[in-house]
């Protein structure tokens, strides 16, 4: 229970429920309002993580106006608030605005990062954004930026996340500051999601793409030579295509432990030995809720306090008691002094 309430922005990754890190969990499961828009973030993020009585508000169904009497009620009944920012909430998501809020209504808060869009799509293509030779520096620009011609006249790695209906614009800034047809560029779309679009082309086919996948929605794109595509070389007496998708891995002895532990919390049947072929599908979907497990049983079911240990009483052992001397104050002479007194009288 914090003196003022708390609102923490948590990062809550570029989709994927599992991607979010684990303080950004516990967090979560901390909170007594969870403010989230189900468009950005996965659902299964926030209802594997946030306590059973804790208030879910759609920010994309409130005005300004309302998350600001929220954040006053927070300051007022020492709550706990909990924003959740797709991607990482320290690099955008117009987190400082609130954060300044939160700050002036005098409650406590706190940026909890996450794993960016920008790494995620990264991470996906296998490329590393700045090698040395292609480009030393990531230029991140916002979607509103109008500096994207200025910015691709310095000739280097550029993240942009930019309307699918404007890609048209985008382009056109792109060559006019210095950025070729034949410059590689990846097409990101819910990166890490089911649903997730990642394409290889270049900026004079990405106007064509992007209307292909019918991506009308904030895309993201990487623009340079850095996320060119490997080329993968194919042996003579390969059959199989270039495209064809990769085998999966088979699960390790870790994902097979985690799937066992969840299979476990959710009350189903564990085999007496797992083989080594293939773990099924829906028990090694999400290993890295294990992580967070014992985070969230600590603050949703607090450890109860041991009984207080009985005091210690101390009784005293009985004493045998000295003998009681009933022994006259007069000495033998007085008394017989008194004896002779009285027979003279």
């Amino acid at each position: 229970m914090t003196t003022t309430g708390r609102v923490s922005f948590v990062g809550a990754g570029p989709g994927a429920a599992d991607l979010i890190t684990v303080r950004g969990a516990r967090r979560i499961a901390e909170a007594d309002v969870v403010i989230w828009a189900p468009s950005a973030v996965d659902a299964e993020c926030v209802r594997e993580h946030a306590k059973a009585e804790a208030d879910l508000v759609d920010f994309s169904r409130v005005t300004q106006e309302e998350i600001t009497d929220l954040y006053r009620r927070a300051a007022a009944s020492r709550q706990v608030v909990v924003r959740l920012h797709a991607g990482d909430a320290a690099t955008g998501g117009g987190v400082q605005e609130q954060h300044d809020l939160c700050v002036r209504l005098g409650l406590e808060v706190e940026v909890v990062p996450g794993v960016s869009v920008v790494a995620a799509a990264a991470a996906k293509i296998g490329r590393e954004l700045t090698t040395t030779e292609a480009s030393s520096t990531v230029l991140i620009s916002p979607e509103s930026s109008e500096r994207v011609q200025e910015f691709a006249a310095l000739q280097t790695t550029m993240a942009a996340t930019v309307s699918g209906a404007r890609t048209g614009q985008f382009v056109e800034k792109l060559l006019a500051g210095g950025y070729t047809e034949d410059t590689p560029v990846v097409v990101a779309y819910k990166v890490s999601q089911a649903d997730e679009v990642v394409v290889h082309t270049t900026v004079g086919a990405l106007e064509s793409v992007v209307k292909q996948h019918k991506l009308y929605r904030p895309t993201l794109f990487l623009v340079g030579t850095a996320v060119k595509a490997p080329t993968r070389r194919v042996s003579a007496t390969a059959t199989a295509s270039v495209d064809e998708p990769l085998r999966a891995a088979r699960p390790t002895r870790w994902s097979r432990r985690a799937a066992s532990r969840i299979a476990t919390r959710t009350d189903e049947p564990i085999p007496a030995a797992v083989p080594s072929a293939a773990v099924p599908a829906a028990a090694e979907s999400n290993p890295a809720w294990t992580a967070v497990e014992e985070i969230q049983q600590s603050v949703r079911k607090p450890v109860e306090e041991p009984a207080p240990k009985p005091k210690l009483v101390v009784v005293a052992a009985d004493k045998p008691k000295p003998p009681t001397v009933n022994a006259s104050t007069a000495t033998p002479r007085k008394r017989q002094a008194r004896k002779a007194k009285r027979s003279a009288d």
